[in-house]
């Protein structure tokens, strides 16, 4: 969410002593305090609850009361995967006999195990949530409105008087893996709210009319979500030498320095065919793609500057092995460059505002008519990824999610699969790079 937060003030006090949280997060960046949702007293630090992100990855929840710290809980397992959606729950039941059991916390199904406070005393009920005249933040600290969460949210829900667990949210599926129920059967109670449903909305859904607002920022959407994860940029991938500055849900890429830096994809591709975008907005820049093998040999600087990848420089030459060839036209700021890989057939093709270069037709298949042939090697282990490239700029990518930073494709073009929307046609037979788009 970058620096974008939303805020709601109840006015109604709820049952202080139990309530649940249900949502699906997708971290972009990590290693920081990152607030998941604040509420506090007459905007004072030392009255305030607080669910979060420690900088430690954990997932974490404080209250304080008075200035003294009465609740203070951490996971014991690490958040750390930028290509996943966790399901998050988090119960709060004071009126519960056991005291182990008050405060629970799930993630995708699993009950994690808690450090330090929170077998709290039966009956407790002076956080600062569900309390008539408590401002709520979601996406930022309450009072300072800092630690901004670096993440995608969706279907969030708060639940007023009923302790819920996971399974009420979420269910495993027939290959044992924890999926999403977009209609939980559920009571809200009098504070309850449920929003981001579908989108970017943040209109209460639970029938309450407990409306957000969006306080700060700017609330994109994205196609992106627990059924259909997409590809973004990888911080986790490269060594702090080789990463750009993440931006926008890790499709925004900078640099502000006179150095290459490069963003590979999060998923890989064996097989299949697939198509990205990416807008050049400063800066020099390459598009292009990666064996595996190069990737983990960490001597990649830029797109095309090992023997296993493929870029198409901003001066319309092609590069493999750090050495350039004549292949298309030059572009520059403000040129979208896709680039359609046929991992099947082992052939790239990349086109300029929509215009294939090269003469290149990506559906003419073992033909390849205009393509570049993907380099093999003894090495090559035929799983690609996309690497968009930058020195001293900044590059906005589209994996599908329609967006280029946080501005939509101005006219979306086709796309017969249905997976993904992107300013120009995808060809035929190709789609976006996502968990759907692998299986189709």
């Amino acid at each position: 969410m970058a620096s974008t937060y939303l805020t709601w003030t109840p006015s109604n006090t709820g049952t202080r002593t139990t309530f649940t949280w249900s949502f699906w997060v997708k971290r972009n960046n990590l290693g920081s305090y990152q607030k998941i949702h604040d509420a506090d007293y007459n905007n004072d630090a030392n009255y305030y609850s607080s669910l979060y992100f420690k900088d430690d990855d954990t997932i974490n929840m404080s209250n304080i009361d008075g200035g003294s710290t009465n609740i203070s809980w951490s996971t014991s397992r690490k958040f750390r995967d930028v290509n996943a959606w966790y399901h998050i729950v988090v119960t709060f039941d004071t009126t519960n006999g056991t005291a182990n059991d008050r405060i629970r916390c799930y993630v995708n199904g699993e009950r994690e195990t808690l450090t330090g406070t929170f077998a709290v005393a039966q009956g407790t009920d002076n956080t600062f949530w569900n309390r008539s005249g408590n401002k709520n933040w979601i996406g930022a600290k309450s009072v300072s409105v800092s630690d901004y969460l670096q993440a995608c949210l969706s279907h969030y829900h708060f639940i007023d008087g009923t302790a819920y667990d996971a399974t009420a949210f979420g269910q495993y599926d027939a290959n044992g893996v924890w999926t999403i129920k977009t209609s939980p059967s559920v009571t809200y109670g009098t504070n309850g709210f449920f929003i981001l449903k579908d989108g970017n909305s943040v209109t209460d859904q639970s029938g309450n009319s407990n409306n957000f607002t969006v306080g700060g920022g700017t609330l994109t959407k994205t196609e992106d979500n627990p059924s259909n994860v997409f590809a973004t940029g990888n911080p986790l991938d490269n060594g702090a030498d080789k990463n750009p500055v993440y931006l926008n849900g890790n499709n925004s890429y900078s640099v502000g320095s006179s150095v290459w830096r490069y963003a590979i994809s999060t998923l890989g591709m064996s097989k299949g065919k697939f198509y990205m975008e990416q807008k050049m907005v400063s800066g020099e820049r390459f598009a292009g793609v990666t064996d595996q093998y190069d990737n983990l040999q960490n001597n990649q600087t830029y797109a095309g500057s090992t023997a296993l990848s493929i870029g198409y420089y901003e001066n319309g030459n092609k590069y493999n092995s750090d050495s350039g060839s004549s292949y298309g036209n030059s572009y520059t700021t403000g040129d979208i460059i896709g680039t359609a890989i046929d991992v099947d057939n082992g052939k790239l093709y990349f086109s300029k505002n929509g215009t294939w270069q090269n003469s290149g037709v990506p559906t003419s298949g073992a033909t390849g008519t205009g393509a570049i042939t993907l380099p093999t090697s003894s090495n090559s282990t035929n799983v690609w990824f996309f690497v968009p490239s930058i020195n001293n700029g900044i590059i906005q990518v589209n994996y599908g999610n329609g967006y280029f930073g946080t501005t939509a494709v101005s006219s979306a073009g086709t796309n017969a699969s249905g997976n993904g929307i992107f300013e120009y046609d995808v060809p035929t037979g190709f789609t976006a790079l996502s968990t759907k788009g692998l299986n189709l």
